[in-house]
């Protein structure tokens, strides 16, 4: 097959892109450029590689295209601030295309808040953007080199490896010994100013990276592995550096001594100031070297002088009960307002036990982060039932809680039972408490049953429910067809032992319109019934984004109910997983495929690899 002959235009680009890429000098051909019709100036855009579109959007001049920002919606304000509105699109195409899965959320948030991230797509600085996650890849590529025992040298001398240098435009390499721009430092200097999110290894925590860092200003830093005093020294130059524009730090498989505690608490402060203005900090995966259980004085001191901070995350770092009473208590002193708390993934049972609450009318600014909190996290933490009725004390000072994790705890019935006064109380609230997740807490019908009543009576309705992984039984199902059709947005009753008995006094309930967004029925067994179930889900949610539905059972003629839905309503779907359903080879020639579409779009995801003849089994 003969190659396409190119066009006249397409030598023109081409010549234009190679001239800017490997000329010497662009004070004679970028003014012509600028000049060219917009018709002719849009299809060089897409040709250009990013060292040539940067070459060509730092030279732009002022004024440059204003009627193409008016024209496609740039407020005045964005115009102030990023007058180059029209390179933008190219930017985000060059993203994309290096980096297309880079961001992707889970099922349920994307559900949720697509409008929000159209509306962020739309204001996203694309080359900025572009040029951080460039450097990134240089960082992670640059670290195996650094790692090496064997390397002595300075790490800006580390050369970038073929495969990133040729997405950015750079094509082949001619003397290899002296092209500056093989070099990690060229990098740094060239794009290091875009930077403002970075995340490095204890390798490259030196002061040579502080020194190749000088331009960026840095707003988070994702630090790995920190576990010696040299990479503390380095690290802290960093943050000291950046301590004008950092807002999170977050440390992840890291090991740390008081001492290093103490310095990291001592270079986040602002020059001058006995304060710092982290908003996020984090420490994950991680472990505190220190002979008793409580929280260290440097830990103390970043959370107590954090006067911006938000977001507190200790998540997965073997804490006892002793370290997160320290927290709390520490909490209970602070003025910062505190909208988030991830203490998830530790052993704590028994944390709350000697708290000593007294009265709700606690002296002004004492306890302000527990007012303010809106998401508290405390999955899978070995708490038991007597842990929740000691939470339900302090879950009284935190009138603004919208979101609470409680899974992957053994509180079983009692426990959530105790709960259930402060879910009556919230539910007269006019701030919404909105996100309940309690998968895998050995609860049964009867706990669930007395909960669902509670949350039915919500002023404004639970936007997610996330009860997945307990022992609930087919009895459920009559109940959840009830709860569906008080307005929740995201349901996830997943392994809760529903089969078919349970599908089929659910969709008996389901009578009217609802405002459901997800739902996950994955893992209960429900056969042709939990067929049924989605195609009366589809008629009666407009607004349905996906349903998981794996491994129930379904037989052949399951597809055929559901598609007869999709057929006469004119949803949202996009997303339907049938996996590991009894579908077997007779997949390969069924027409009814193709009425999976919505919106021509194919909405169906059956795993080819799942075993026909093995379907998903719960028994042990």
């Amino acid at each position: 097959m003969m190659n396409e002959v190119p066009t006249l235009i397409h030598l023109c680009v081409a010549a234009i892109r190679d001239e800017l890429l490997h000329g010497y000098s662009h004070d004679d051909i970028l003014p012509v450029i600028y000049e060219l019709p917009a018709e002719l100036f849009d299809v060089l855009l897409p040709e250009l590689p990013p060292l040539v579109l940067q070459k060509l959007h730092e030279n732009l001049p002022i004024g440059f295209r204003d009627d193409y920002e008016l024209a496609n919606g740039y407020s005045e304000h964005h115009k102030k601030r990023r007058r180059f509105g029209i390179v933008d699109s190219a930017w985000r195409a060059l993203y994309k295309l290096r980096w297309p899965g880079l961001g992707q959320k889970n099922q349920v948030m994307v559900c949720l808040g697509k409008h929000e991230e159209e509306k962020y797509s739309s204001v996203v600085d694309w080359q900025q953007i572009y040029w951080e996650a460039h450097l990134q890849n240089c960082v992670d590529a640059i670290t195996e080199t650094a790692f090496l025992p064997s390397y002595g040298g300075c790490i800006g001398e580390i050369q970038i490896p073929d495969s990133i240098l040729q997405y950015i435009g750079f094509m082949g390499r001619q003397s290899m010994s002296t092209c500056d721009y093989l070099k990690f430092s060229y990098h740094c200097q060239q794009f290091g100013i875009y930077v403002r999110c970075l995340r490095l290894p204890n390798v490259l925590c030196v002061m040579e990276t502080c020194h190749l860092l000088q331009t960026s200003k840095l707003e988070s830093l994702k630090l790995q592995w920190i576990k010696s005093i040299e990479h503390v020294e380095g690290l802290c130059k960093l943050i000291n550096q950046s301590s004008e524009t950092l807002k999170s730090v977050e440390f992840t498989h890291c090991k740390f001594y008081p001492t290093f505690l103490d310095a990291i608490s001592d270079s986040l402060h602002v020059k001058g100031h006995k304060t710092h203005g982290i908003e996020y900090f984090s420490i994950k995966r991680s472990s505190f070297l220190r002979t008793d259980a409580f929280l260290p004085d440097g830990l103390t001191s970043i959370l107590k002088s954090g006067r911006s901070l938000c977001s507190i995350s200790l998540c997965d770092n073997q804490l006892q009960a002793n370290f997160a009473k320290d927290v709390f208590n520490t909490l209970l002193d602070t003025s910062a307002s505190i909208s988030n708390l991830d203490l998830s993934e530790n052993n704590i049972s028994g944390w709350l036990s000697h708290f000593k609450w007294g009265s709700r009318n606690r002296p002004f600014g004492i306890g302000k982060s527990l007012q303010s909190l809106c998401l508290l996290n405390l999955r899978s933490n070995n708490l038991q039932k007597d842990d929740a009725d000691c939470l339900k004390c302090a879950l009284v000072h935190m009138p603004n809680l919208q979101n609470l994790d409680l899974s992957d705890n053994p509180i079983e019935d009692d426990g959530i039972k105790s709960l259930i006064p402060y879910f009556v109380e919230m539910s007269g609230r006019p701030l919404p408490f909105s996100d309940l997740k309690l998968e895998n807490c050995e609860l049964t019908c009867d706990g669930m049953s007395q909960l669902l009543e509670v949350l039915s009576t919500m002023k404004t309705p639970l936007n997610v429910l996330s009860v997945g992984s307990n022992g609930l039984g087919s009895k459920m199902g009559r109940p959840f067809g009830k709860f569906m059709c008080t307005g929740i947005r995201a349901l996830d009753i997943e392994d809760i032992g529903l089969h078919s008995s349970g599908f089929l006094e659910a969709l008996e309930e389901i009578k009217m319109e609802m405002p459901l967004v997800y739902i996950n029925i994955s893992k209960n067994r429900g056969g042709i019934e939990s067929a049924k179930f989605v195609s009366k889900l589809i008629l009666h949610t407009k607004e349905l984004v996906a349903i998981d539905a794996q491994h129930n059972f379904m037989p052949m003629e399951s597809l055929s109910v559901i598609s007869s839905s999709l057929k006469v309503t004119k949803g949202k779907l996009e997303h339907l997983d049938l996996t590991g359903n009894s579908f077997g080879e007779q997949l390969a020639d069924a027409s009814v495929l193709s009425e999976f579409r919505v919106n021509g779009k194919f909405i169906l995801k059956i795993s080819s690899s799942s075993a026909p003849n093995a379907p998903y089994d719960d028994e042990p």
